[in-house]
Order: C-alpha cells, then sequence, then structure tokens
C-alpha cells in the first residue's frame, strides 16, 4: 500500500496542540487563583476560567489528532497493512483527513477515538460510559457523525467534479472507524447508521470485501491519484 502525509501540516498542528492545551491550563489555574485570592474580581476570574475551558477544549481536539501516539493516520496505517500497490492511502492532501483509493473505491475514513457504548437508534448517535471528567478534559463527545459524514463527501465530490471528467467522478464510500481498544459498538439491523461503522480491526476485512467488485477500474484509480497527489 503506498502512503502519502501531509507531515508539514501535522507538524504544524501538533504545536498548536501543544501551546493551546497547556496555554488553557494556566489560564484555567490563574482563574482558580483569582477566585479564591480575589474573590471580590468575581467576573475577571470567571472570564479567565471561561477562557481557559475554551482554550483547553481547542487543544484536546488538536492533540487527540495531531500529537497523541499513535495518531489516528498511524492508526490507519497499521490497519490497513499487508493491502498491495494497487491502494493509495492519503493522510491530510485531500478535501477530507483521510482518504484510501484502490479497487475497492473510494473510501472516506472518519476515526474516532471515544470509548464507553456507543449506540444508533431512531436516527441518533449516542455515547455511555466514561467519567465526567473525562469526557470534559480529555476526549471530545461522540458529536454528530452524520454531519461530518455529510460535509466529507460534499467536499470530496467537489473537489472530483472540478478536478475530473464527468464520466470519471467515482462514487464515494465512507466508514466511522473507532480507534479505541475500550469502546463497544451497538448497532440495530433495522435501523443501520449513515455509514459503515466499524472497529479499527475490522477495517481491512471491509475494504477487502468491497473490493472482490473490483469498484474501480485501473485507469481511474491512476486518475484520483494523480489529482490527489
Amino acid at each position: 500500500m503506498n502512503i502519502y502525509r501531509n507531515e508539514n501540516l501535522i507538524n504544524r498542528n501538533a504545536k498548536i496542540a501543544q501551546f493551546t492545551l497547556f496555554g488553557g491550563l494556566l489560564v484555567l489555574a490563574g482563574g482558580m487563583y483569582l477566585s479564591f485570592r480575589y474573590p471580590d474580581q468575581f467576573y475577571y476570574s470567571l472570564s479567565a476560567l471561561v477562557f481557559g475551558f475554551i482554550l483547553s477544549q481547542v487543544g484536546i481536539y488538536f492533540s487527540n489528532r495531531w500529537s497523541r501516539k499513535p495518531r489516528p493516520d498511524e492508526i490507519l496505517d497499521q490497519a490497513l497493512k499487508g493491502l498491495d500497490d494497487n491502494y493509495s492511502l492519503f493522510h491530510f492532501l485531500s478535501p477530507i483527513s483521510h482518504l484510501l483509493v484502490g479497487p475497492c473505491g473510494v473510501w472516506n475514513l472518519r476515526t474516532y477515538h471515544q470509548k464507553g457504548l456507543i449506540t444508533y437508534r431512531d436516527g441518533r448517535w449516542r455515547q455511555k460510559g466514561g467519567s465526567l471528567y473525562m469526557k470534559i478534559f480529555a476526549q471530545e463527545s461522540l458529536g454528530r457523525p452524520e454531519l461530518e459524514i455529510q460535509g466529507d463527501e460534499t467536499r470530496l465530490s467537489k473537489f472530483f467534479n472540478e478536478n475530473l471528467e464527468q464520466d470519471s467522478i467515482p462514487e464515494i464510500h465512507s466508514s466511522l472507524v473507532f480507534t479505541n481498544s475500550d469502546v463497544e459498538i451497538s448497532l440495530s439491523e433495522d435501523d443501520p447508521p449513515p455509514a459503515e461503522t466499524i472497529y479499527v480491526a475490522k477495517l481491512k476485512d471491509l475494504i477487502r470485501k468491497y473490493a472482490k467488485a473490483k469498484t474501480l477500474s485501473t485507469d481511474k484509480i491512476d486518475q484520483i491519484i494523480n489529482i490527489v497527489h
């Protein structure tokens, strides 16, 4: 498998993660100090606490993607290890974070590091488990994966329309890939999620299943690779 990575972007965002995370913690500590040392300066301490919390959340967002080891791109590399040279995996080089191109077709791989029980029922995602402290200060909430997938596919479709002939535009497949070893996924067969939702250990099996249908010809694979790389 060929792997391409935007190292400059990774290094830059890793530095942003460090500055915002530690900066947020310092501001939070300053706000706490003001609240105890100068209780009459309530608005100053409250402002510091709010700003520090926002800054730390930005730090968590960047840290989860750019500085925590292994990073999401490294986890995907390992999960797909063993695929042949007909496959190319692009990290942060296309309109989406992780793009896989090969006989399986074109795949948008969106990673999630949340732990606990993940369910999809009645068109809604829910996450259970984990302490309140961990959810606030150590990991992001699950959010709205269906909207994130929709946004990814819209951006990628626009990119293909601008750079490929109409008859060469491929179908886009998407997968929600959960990378945390402490996650449990519970889905209903009667109400499936809007995208393939799997454990990272099952990702290669999913890709190989789709590859059997030979979704993309070699010529189309080369065309897509040329406009991305």
